[in-house]
């Protein structure tokens, strides 16, 4: 196998046209979204939406582990530390988000293969695709929490498309969902069993796209073929549906420190749950105070004005925050203890979370203005 960042195929279908593939090509890194697989993949879907033989775009992970682990968070510690972290960070960052907002935006039918670990970056390029696929082995979360960051890649603005709390304690608490929990969710859109992959994929190579003409008649035949592989009967048992009235009544606060203290203190000995409120208090405090701050302050703007503010906040991380501690911690040194820089989310002043939130560049001048 190719050591390129990302493998590109395009297969011909029955009728002669094209079906894209895009293969995340870093298995032994789980997948970890590189400044190179974005530019790469950026530009691989332009051309395919330009180009009238593909009539779809399939984009998965290459191993048998992860779809995408998350985001280059090593490149972003490294470019910190060598003094480098404001300029890498804008770069990454605002590469990052714009193919995230492409996939939001892409007209011809994007099938996802949500197979294994889904994270951080992972779940920017699936949250926004036309058809994201889950298997029994799927597993997503926005651990940011965990490194001290928070979750961006446009959750700021997809959290909030939840149950009312739901999107905050996933942020709160790095919480991990199975399939069944991302359908339930609204994170993903149809239910196939690993096994099913290779069937379902020569099953769209065999349909007929000869006469759809335009977009939405690419998605009715794409429509039709999951239909024949959908089996949610395999899918696993709800881990958060059931308790979402108790997980409402415990983001149901004023402020992050209320929300952090009820999660606490709540002695809940369901497993899931327990796992959940250990990482919250694990997790970095400065971080939990700005899930609460950006999942409110994006409760109503659009997907762009989310996409914009994050691009500033995750600069400002790099460059104020915790997150270079977070990494160290978890992937350089791996003593899993990080020294936060507040004891605590009651302890972090407004000022601190105010500094973060200052913006770094007007609307003329922002990286992401022509989203």
């Amino acid at each position: 196998m190719t050591d390129a960042p990302v493998l590109f195929e395009e297969r011909p279908t029955g009728e002669g046209q094209l079906i894209g593939v895009a293969t995340l090509n870093a298995p032994r890194a789980l997948n970890a979204l590189s400044l190179a697989m974005i530019e790469q993949l950026s530009a691989r879907l332009s051309q395919w939406a330009e180009d009238e033989r593909v009539v779809a775009v399939w984009l998965e992970g290459a191993g048998e582990k992860a779809f995408c682990a998350g985001g280059d968070i090593v490149a972003l510690y490294k470019a910190i530390q060598s003094g480098e972290g404001g300029a890498f960070a804008e770069t990454y960052f605002t590469a990052e988000y714009a193919l995230d907002y492409q996939i939001h935006c892409y007209e011809k039918p994007l099938l996802v293969w949500g197979d294994g670990i889904v994270m951080g970056g992972g779940m920017g390029l699936m949250a926004g695709a036309g058809y994201r696929l889950v298997a029994e082995t799927s597993l997503l979360a926005m651990p940011e929490i965990s490194i001290g960051l928070y979750p961006d890649i446009g959750a700021s603005w997809f959290l909030n498309r939840m149950p009312p709390g739901i999107g905050a304690y996933l942020g709160l608490t790095g919480a991990q969902l199975n399939a069944r929990d991302a359908l339930d969710l609204g994170l993903a859109d149809r239910f196939v069993p690993r096994a099913s992959r290779e069937a379902l994929f020569e099953a769209l190579l065999a349909a007929d796209f000869g006469n759809a003409d335009g977009a939405q008649a690419l998605q009715a035949v794409v429509g039709r073929v999951l239909d024949r592989f959908e089996d949610r009967g395999q899918a696993p048992v709800a881990q958060l549906w059931p308790h979402r009235d108790h997980l409402q009544y415990l983001t149901a606060c004023a402020s992050a420190s209320d929300a952090a203290a009820r999660i606490l203190d709540h002695g809940d000995q369901d497993d899931w749950l327990a796992a959940n409120r250990a990482r919250l208090a694990a997790g970095c405090p400065l971080s939990a105070q700005l899930v609460w701050q950006m999942t409110r302050r994006h409760s109503h703007t659009s997907l762009a004005e989310a996409f914009r503010e994050e691009l500033n906040l995750s600069v400002q991380c790099c460059v104020k925050g915790d997150l270079s501690e977070g990494v160290r911690a978890l992937l350089i040194d791996k003593d899993k203890n990080p020294r936060w820089s507040h004891e605590s989310v009651g302890a972090v002043p407004q000022a601190d979370i105010e500094a973060l939130l200052s913006p770094l560049w007007g609307p003329e001048t922002h990286p992401l203005r022509e989203l």
